[in-house]
């Protein structure tokens, strides 16, 4: 017999001020049934992949990440409150479809299904640390899979170019005296291939999917344009293995958007 179909039969038979009764004479008794066993999460560690998001954070154009400009004092009003304006893409930042295409699905419009997914880690670090142009080409993809088996159908595929290390320097932005930008993304022709394996997402640690020195971004009009969407400006990702880790990102919930910052998780 149940425990609930148990209890119910005594508090019939001894009423309101019997149980009461009863409970207070065995709390011993009680305190066993009341407490519950700490459950397993089925993962070791939860690894912040995003970074604070405050008006000195790098951007691609250059321009303040975010004004902030407190409104309300606790000494005065009782509570703190701030306004803020930034612009979408900003911090570590969601690309929804909509970013690159006509008719693309907004922010909000993103399948809850397709933010939980399996984590794969391309690490292109060494490369890149010789390349701040360097691409991720087919050729990474493959060596991945050699060592790590095939990238599941429905993961996030996660650029480790290593860039999240310059964040707080001029290097994140690497700024050329022509105005354009050098730091690491996709090449394009790796979109095909990643959207063939049934992925659903990409990350990267740096400014944008497609290098810095993109006329056309090519990789985000492929990517975004086939219906998938991208993270940009992720960090840690060197804590995180190859394979193995579930993402869990939090992409902001603004009706028609093309993006906005959020909060990006690994479980590991």
């Amino acid at each position: 017999m149940c425990d609930a179909c148990v209890m119910g039969r005594v508090a019939a038979r001894l009423g309101r001020r019997g149980v009461l009764a009863a409970l207070a004479a065995a709390p011993a008794m009680v305190a066993p049934a009341m407490a519950q066993p700490v459950r397993s999460t089925g993962f070791g560690r939860v690894v912040d992949l995003t970074h604070a998001l405050s008006p000195a954070f790098p951007t691609f154009g250059g321009t303040p990440a975010i004004e902030m400009e407190q409104a309300f004092f606790i000494a005065k009003d009782g509570y703190n409150l701030f306004t803020i304006k930034h612009a979408e893409h900003v911090g570590t930042h969601f690309d929804a479809p909509l970013h690159f295409s006509a008719n693309g699905a907004s922010v909000d419009a993103i399948p809850l299904e397709q933010l939980v997914c399996p984590l794969v880690v391309l690490d292109v670090r060494a490369k890149a640390a010789n390349d701040p142009d360097y691409q991720v080409t087919p050729e990474d993809v493959a060596a991945h899979e050699a060592q790590q088996g095939r990238i599941p159908q429905g993961a996030c595929v996660a650029l480790n170019s290593g860039w999240d290390a310059h964040v707080a320097t001029p290097r994140f932005r690497n700024a050329q005296a022509d105005g354009s930008m050098r730091f690491p993304g996709f090449r394009p022709d790796v979109a095909p291939l990643l959207a063939g394996r049934g992925v659903l997402g990409v990350a990267v640690d740096t400014l944008s999917l497609d290098h810095g020195g993109s006329k056309d971004f090519a990789f985000h009009t492929a990517w975004l344009g086939s219906g998938r969407w991208g993270i940009e400006c992720v960090a840690n990702l060197g804590a995180l293995p190859p394979t193995g880790a579930t993402i869990v990102a939090a992409a902001p919930k603004i009706a028609g958007g093309t993006g906005g910052p959020g909060r990006v998780l690994a479980l590991a």
